[in-house]
């Protein structure tokens, strides 16, 4: 485990053990505390490893501990559907250990989770702005992935200590990074147009750090407000970054024939986390600022 050292600008009164180094939040976690002049270092142990991540934790000293590992799967959530023994050891009894630990420490643990756990019904219509609040219960069980992830974060409710961030298909600036929902849809042969909610990390990593720093526990869905379709992201990424760029839909029954595990589709409401930071934008203003600004290739208009 190496130190990293952030120069004179640290904070002495923090110092944090992230776990996901090699993972793109955790990436981007750490760039934010080299950044911002923050102690930390990344976890070595592996996370079912109860030993292993008490010794990172008396090697660390951390004042707060970020979760942002486990399995997501490669290239996608299907692969979670054959390596089922792999996603509960990482996605369950990894996170309940690391919440456990962290717990006998006195230490905050931020897990970055997921909101893949809901999909629009009856008193959640499409359309209608209604979205899942905190407390509601996950009602997504279309993928292994999904299942154990709405596992473990009923699990994590008996934890205090525990800030679990509920992301859904992330999106940053980086529209080369794989693992960003722009970039994947760009590459898609074909589409579904389906709005969601969805998590811009330029605008909400630095509020995850915040969160940390205000001792902030329990569930928070931790999206943009508001939600944007497929489509209007294409014609965003269109119209700042590939006039040429053209795209074609399907729906949802054809989709099914090309994956394995169906896909969550949701909004989630945004109340409790826009009381606790004002200054949060809507899903269409973070994406103009934070992602297609930067990025733009095209003259303004």
């Amino acid at each position: 485990m190496g130190v990293v050292n952030n120069g004179s600008a640290a904070e002495p009164a923090l110092k944090f053990l992230i776990y996901g180094r090699t993972g793109w939040i955790g990436g981007l976690l750490g760039g934010l505390c080299a950044e911002r002049g923050i102690p930390f270092v990344y976890g070595d142990g592996r996370l079912e490893n109860r030993a292993q991540l008490e010794a990172d934790i008396d090697a660390a000293a951390p004042t707060h501990v970020f979760n942002a590992a486990g399995v997501t799967g490669r290239p996608n959530v299907d692969w979670c559907e054959t390596h089922r023994a792999e996603t509960v050891r990482a996605n369950v009894v990894g996170t309940l250990t690391l919440a456990d630990v962290c717990r006998g420490r006195g230490l905050v643990l931020v897990n970055f989770a997921t909101g893949c756990i809901f999909e629009y019904d009856d008193a959640h219509p499409l359309g209608s702005g209604v979205g899942f609040k905190e407390e509601d219960t996950p009602n997504f069980v279309g993928s292994f992935y999904s299942k154990t992830k709405a596992m473990v974060e009923e699990l994590l409710k008996n934890y205090e200590n525990v800030c679990t961030l509920r992301v859904r298909m992330p999106i940053s600036s980086d529209l080369s990074n794989p693992r960003n929902f722009i970039t994947k849809i760009t590459r898609y042969e074909k589409v579904v147009n389906i709005p969601n909610s969805m998590t811009i990390l330029d605008e909400l990593l630095p509020i995850s750090i915040e969160m940390a720093k205000r001792n902030l526990t329990g569930i928070w869905n931790f999206t943009n407000p508001g939600v944007v379709s497929h489509n209007e992201i294409l014609e965003m990424y269109r119209d700042y970054i590939d006039p040429g760029f053209s795209w074609k839909n399907f729906n949802l029954e054809e989709q099914a024939k090309v994956i394995v595990a169906p896909r969550s589709n949701n909004e989630l409401d945004q109340t409790k986390l826009k009381a606790e930071f004002p200054e949060l934008m809507s899903i269409k203003e973070s994406l103009i600022k934070y992602v297609f600004e930067p990025n733009r290739k095209t003259s303004k208009a």
